[in-house]
């Protein structure tokens, strides 16, 4: 089997901890120039813009030299350029570091931020705050978690041992623990392993339980419970989409701050941090696959609706 070549390493630097656009011009082209292919490819761009970024230089080739705007078509070149980032609200909590060393960082996400840059969230993102904090270009995440949801996420320091802690996450070799705080049902009985096939339809936001074979396991177990509210501690052995708040919702006590489930509601307005999905992903355990230290590591962070109920219901 013939291997690929990789690319070459990116000529620009990331800017605001957000990498460069790589684009690698198609084998079989037939556009005059590279500026024609990336008029049509960027479809999505304002009318101008790729124009104005080759008249301006902004698009570079792997020397790092800025690509003329009447260069010609030369299949399987690479170009590069930093796409306009989108006005984002700042997500107004930090992320804060619980673990560092040479190979690997985790962090402990705040409610609301996305972990790596990915549609309309992109400098507001875990991945980009820790590369300019810490001065770590190289750094990338080994997994992600929800942005609605807050906790513990693992991150890699050195991009040729990244397969190696992302396989940890592929051959269930993580132990994970979340925490969630949802209505407390006294009939409901805890604890249990709640299996179930779990479909998530790409442009459908919410994800969906339907017959067949299961890929969804929860362990849900009843960590307390008081005025009507129930602490809940998740104990997931798969990884699907939205898998723990399906589950839950499955049970009949949705998530507190939810908008997907049970029902989708009307999106929050940007800005408006007051009622975080109640959902944390508490614990992180396993043994480092570099250097074969047992990790197990918690978060510090707390469930409002459960810390302070008071602040929860005034949505303060």
């Amino acid at each position: 089997m013939r291997r690929r070549t990789p690319p070459p390493p990116a000529p620009l630097p990331q800017r605001e901890g957000v990498d460069p656009v790589r684009v690698r011009l198609p084998v079989d082209g037939a556009w005059a120039t590279v500026r024609e292919h990336l008029v049509e490819r960027l479809t999505g761009a304002p009318a101008g813009v790729v124009e104005s970024m080759f008249a301006a230089g902004l698009v570079v080739g792997a020397d790092g030299r800025a690509v003329a705007p009447d260069a010609p078509y030369r299949p399987g070149m690479f170009v590069w350029f930093h796409r306009e980032l989108p006005a984002e609200v700042p997500v107004p909590f930090p992320v804060e570091v619980v673990y560092r060393d040479e190979h690997i960082v985790v962090a402990d996400k705040p409610h609301f931020l996305a972990t790596t840059p990915r549609g309309a969230h992109v400098a507001q993102t875990a991945l980009a705050r820790l590369r300019s904090e810490l001065g770590i270009p190289t750094l990338t995440a080994a997994h992600r978690l929800d942005r609605l949801t807050a906790g513990l996420v693992l991150f890699t320091v050195r991009p040729n041992e990244r397969g190696a802690y992302q396989s940890l996450f592929r051959d269930r070799r993580v132990r994970k623990e979340y925490e969630a705080v949802a209505p407390y049902d006294p009939a409901l009985v805890l604890p249990r392993t709640v299996r179930s096939r779990i479909v998530k339809e790409r442009g459908v936001p919410a994800a969906r339980e339907v017959p067949g074979e299961p890929n969804a396991r929860t362990r849900v177990e009843l960590l307390g419970h008081r005025a009507g509210l129930g602490r809940y501690r998740l104990l997931p052995t798969t990884g699907q989409t939205h898998q723990l708040r399906v589950h839950l919702t499955a049970l009949g006590v949705p998530i507190l701050g939810d908008p997907l489930y049970p029902e989708v509601t009307a999106p929050v307005p940007a800005g408006d941090f007051r009622r975080p999905l109640q959902l944390l992903a508490r614990v992180l355990e396993f043994t480092d696959p570099v250097t074969g230290t047992d990790h197990t590591f918690t978060s510090a962070r707390t469930l409002r609706a459960w810390t302070s109920p008071e602040a929860w219901t005034a949505g303060s």
